[in-house]
């Protein structure tokens, strides 16, 4: 009898469990879609990932809407887009709670019974709740759950991971003879020499590596039998990472491989049949809503994606869709705010520092060898190019066709047959960027002052103002010569913030915006805004004005803050990184050890021994 009864509860509690999937998130670092074969013919093999694409979907176009970890997966874990909840910064230097009536999603698959467990990398910029996994460690496991209980669980693999390219020449030397192969598939804004088709080579060789983990992780659900019962997600956590990938919006940094098994008594949640590819867009930002909808979860408001999975999904509108956007911002102490749109197959990029080459440096970036090669080569002259343009002013807009030109080299921006496109595609950014709000057209020194509280309502109470603020940082648009009366008034404005934004517009044009050189001059002695004294001092220094070193020096020493220093020392980097060379021998004394125990001081020790160090 006892045996019976113990047969009838573990019958129950396995019809109870099979009522809702289980599903698994397998995320491997920094590792876009062109590395695996399943998307590109020169990519590693990859067995096991490809029998998960047998098994389910595969799509081709999967984004990232961040080219970097801690954004990217701030915007996984809520749903949300992290301009518009202040999560869009790396590394934070202060976290933020999550939207008013939000929690991070595990929490609701918590509470409709769900066993969620990480394995082991969160990097969110938000405050996390107690609620949010049942463990979240490097002993975290979907087996501690209850008998009767559905899993999320997700498994990260750090084996692709940046910091595997940091090997040394030592390493090179030893190896380059059996990885230095003709044929492999640098991309074309590189320089194709021994060290970068060898660093190419190595990374598919961590790819391969990674398929290894995975094959094991797989095992292990296998050997649990609840591969039939189970949703297994494969994705990248953003792409990357041979230079100009991670941390930059274009494609080799947004585009990601996913994958989505299809377990038989779950085909109804599915708009495909195994091995199928959907050509829809997906973005993270849809990730945790779709994970809701696969577990029977209604979507929570505050989320700004959608399901791509699930029984409210059909192939006809997945495959409909065709837009998705991305952000970059600060990066460690590298501050570059850009924005994208992707529609089809054109490609819109925003730079609203697009006097700041690509380049500017970045301190752990530059570990890898063959960043450290791109640049000698490109000082030395021995770059053609499509190879320089990483070391170059950028337009303040780009216009790609990524069928014709997959690496975004060619810009259509000014083509004038593109015309239409390209206005269609600026006017539907600057709606984006408006409608989120878009939090960065405040300067991140003033958001940590002012908004970081609730930065959700914060952009709701100031929208009409960063709508304000986007006209006038999009003056750089305009022709200049209608520009410039708008520009006078702008810089004669009341609001700090519009100054800020009428100088970078300035600095944007460069020299054709001489006229304002002593009305520079002026603020940035006396404005009574230190960041817009900056901006000031910035479209000196870009119009080659000499002075600009000592009033830059001088806003240096005057900073109140860790992270207002952090941006004016970013400023002198990337002066100093770009056609201007301009060198700052007293930048270290202006700032001595005020901020060194501030959450930014290690980034802004980065800057400082950059400034003094590099030619």
């Amino acid at each position: 009898m006892k045996f019976l009864l113990l047969l009838l509860a573990l019958t129950t509690a396995n019809v109870r469990s099979a009522e809702r999937p289980n599903i698994v998130w397998l995320v491997s670092e920094d590792n876009a879609a062109r590395f695996l074969r399943l998307y590109d013919p020169k990519g590693a093999e990859l067995p096991h990932i490809e029998s998960l694409a047998k098994r389910g979907l595969t799509f081709d176009h999967a984004f990232s809407n961040a080219p970097v970890c801690s954004v990217a997966r701030s915007t996984l874990i809520s749903g949300c887009y992290a301009p518009r909840t202040g999560t869009q910064f790396h590394r934070r230097l202060v976290k933020v709670p999550p939207p008013v009536g939000l929690d991070l999603f595990p929490t609701y698959l918590r509470g409709a019974g769900y066993y969620c467990t990480n394995h082991s990398k969160e990097d969110y910029n938000y405050t996390k709740n107690q609620g949010v996994w049942d463990e979240s460690s490097r002993r975290a496991s979907y087996r501690n759950r209850k008998a009767d209980q559905p899993f999320f669980h997700v498994e990260n693999f750090t084996v692709t991971h940046e910091g595997s390219l940091h090997f040394n020449a030592k390493t090179f030397q030893s190896q380059r003879e059996q990885l230095t192969k003709e044929g492999t598939s640098v991309a074309p804004y590189l320089p194709d020499s021994p060290l970068a088709r060898f660093t190419h080579e190595w990374y598919l060789g961590r790819h391969r590596e990674l398929d290894k983990q995975i094959g094991k992780f797989l095992a292990g659900l296998e050997e649990d039998q609840l591969l039939e019962d189970t949703i297994i997600f494969y994705y990248g956590d953003h792409g990357g990472v041979l230079p100009r990938s991670k941390g930059y919006i274009y494609e080799s940094g947004l585009h990601v491989p996913l994958v989505v098994t299809i377990p038989e008594k779950w085909k109804h949640l599915f708009p495909g049949k195994p091995g199928e590819r959907i050509r829809g867009f997906v973005s993270f930002v849809d990730f945790a809503p779709t994970v809701l909808a696969l577990a029977g979860i209604g979507i929570p408001e505050p989320m700004d994606g959608r399901p791509f999975l699930g029984t409210s999904v059909t192939r006809s509108e997945l495959d409909a869709r065709n837009v998705t956007y991305g952000y970059a911002d600060r990066f460690d102490e590298k501050y570059d705010p850009v924005r994208s749109i992707r529609r089809g197959n054109f490609k819109y990029i925003r730079s609203y520092q697009p006097f700041n080459p690509d380049l500017a440096f970045n301190a752990y970036r530059y570990r890898q060898m063959l960043y450290r090669e791109w640049k000698d080569q490109f000082r030395s002259g021995d770059l053609n190019a499509r190879q320089s343009q990483f070391f170059q002013p950028r337009a303040a807009e780009a216009l790609y066709d990524l069928d014709s030109d997959p690496h975004e080299l060619v810009n259509l921006a000014a083509d004038p047959s593109f015309r239409s496109t390209l206005l269609t595609m600026r006017a539907d950014l600057r709606k984006w960027v408006k409608g989120l709000p878009d939090l960065s057209f405040y300067p991140e020194p003033a958001l940590i002052e002012s908004a970081w509280k609730n930065p959700v309502s914060y952009g709701l109470e100031h929208q009409s103002d960063i709508a304000e603020l986007v006209d006038t940082a999009d003056l750089s648009l305009l022709p200049y010569e209608e520009a410039a009366p708008k520009l006078r008034i702008a810089l004669q404005s009341e609001n700090p913030w519009k100054r800020y934004w009428a100088w970078t517009a300035c600095s944007s044009f460069g020299k054709q915006a001489a006229e304002f050189t002593e009305t520079a001059r002026t603020a940035a002695g006396s404005d009574d805004n230190n960041l817009v004294r900056m901006r000031a001092a910035e479209f000196l220094a870009v119009g080659g004005e000499e002075q600009a070193v000592p009033l830059l020096t001088g806003i240096l020493k005057d900073s109140s803050t860790g992270p207002e220093a952090l941006l004016i020392l970013n400023t002198m980097s990337a002066l100093h990184d770009g056609p201007h060379a301009c060198q700052f021998p007293k930048a270290k004394a202006a700032v001595g050890k005020r901020f060194r125990n501030q959450p930014a001081g290690s980034l802004i020790a980065d800057r400082l021994t950059y400034l003094a160090t590099s030619p």
